[in-house]
């Protein structure tokens, strides 16, 4: 079985990665974040990027696309419970709604390539 769905997934996930390295400040803008509390967000961006990447590359070693979906769906639900508890009040539902749109889009991508 090939994952095509999957494997774009990873691939637009892969892209998000690179552009969390090269522009941490997005994250802590987006949370209209200053000083320590921007700091400290543009190291959770760092940390998505190692970890998004990392995780999409399995997609595309043979077999493992299905694990590669698991992990990143199991990371975003986690980002949501954890972002979602707590963050900023004003800014809850962005950092639950966004991970858990792309546990959604994983999870219907990883269905999909199975039937």
């Amino acid at each position: 079985m090939s994952y095509p769905l999957t494997r774009t997934m990873a691939a637009l996930t892969a892209g998000y990665a690179v552009f969390a390295a090269a522009r941490p400040r997005h994250l802590s803008s987006a949370l209209d974040e200053s000083g320590d509390a921007a700091r400290a967000t543009d190291r959770l961006a760092r940390t998505y990027a190692v970890r998004d990447l990392s995780t999409s590359a399995l997609a595309f070693v043979p077999g493992l696309a299905p694990v590669a979906a698991a992990l990143r769906i199991t990371g975003d639900l986690g980002d949501a419970a954890i972002l979602g508890t707590t963050g900023p009040t004003s800014e809850r539902a962005k950092l639950v709604g966004v991970p858990l749109t792309w546990a959604a889009l994983n999870a219907a991508a990883l269905v999909l390539d199975r039937r």
